[in-house]
């Protein structure tokens, strides 16, 4: 079933399937849910690299889901950088399928998802609302898709950014130091 909040685009579509995946066989009662979270700004995203943190106020809970997509391969790099050349800077459908067509598919690959509610499954209402939200943050621009997956962090002479380069997903809270937060006057 379309729902016209969420990827109307191909590039958004892409973060809708991870919600939906086709190998789902049944329906689950949750998606409603967190496609209503997502509706009524339930969901605050933010973007760091390749980690997607979105925050979750459901009731009065808040639940933190994290996201991490893996980098794209150099090879689909080199395909859609040759389907890109000399093409419109625009990120339509058309180029989407293009793409697609000539073996290179720009979806996004999970590295790892977490969440800091109870449910250990990675499939929870909060990271299903993730997703949604990231498929509007997609359609309204289909470079976040990309930008992502690190596409434009690889220029033609260097390697990749590291991994380690990248903060942390979870810092804890004995690691913090008062002193640094907060000042004594005298």
């Amino acid at each position: 079933m379309a729902d016209d909040d969420f990827g109307y685009t191909a590039w958004g579509w892409d973060w809708v399937r991870l919600a939906q995946p086709l190998r789902q066989t049944r329906p689950d009662p949750r998606l409603p849910r967190a496609r209503k979270l997502a509706r009524v700004g339930g969901v605050q995203v933010t973007i760091d690299g390749r980690i997607v943190r979105g925050v979750v106020q459901r009731g009065r809970n808040t639940s933190v889901a994290c996201i991490e997509v893996a980098p794209m391969p150099r090879e689909t790099i080199g395909g859609i950088t040759g389907q890109l050349y000399g093409a419109q800077t625009i990120l339509t459908d058309e180029v989407h399928r293009a793409i697609t067509e000539a073996g290179h598919p720009p979806a996004p690959i999970l590295a790892g998802v977490g969440c800091s509610c109870s449910d250990g499954t990675g499939r929870c209402i909060h990271v299903l609302a993730v997703y949604y939200e990231m498929a509007r943050h997609v359609d309204d621009d289909p470079r976040i898709a990309l930008d992502i997956q690190d596409f434009f962090h690889v220029s033609s002479g260097s390697n990749r950014v590291s991994t380690a380069a990248l903060p942390q997903r979870w810092i804890a809270l004995n690691a913090l130091a008062p002193a640094d937060y907060f000042t004594v006057s005298k």
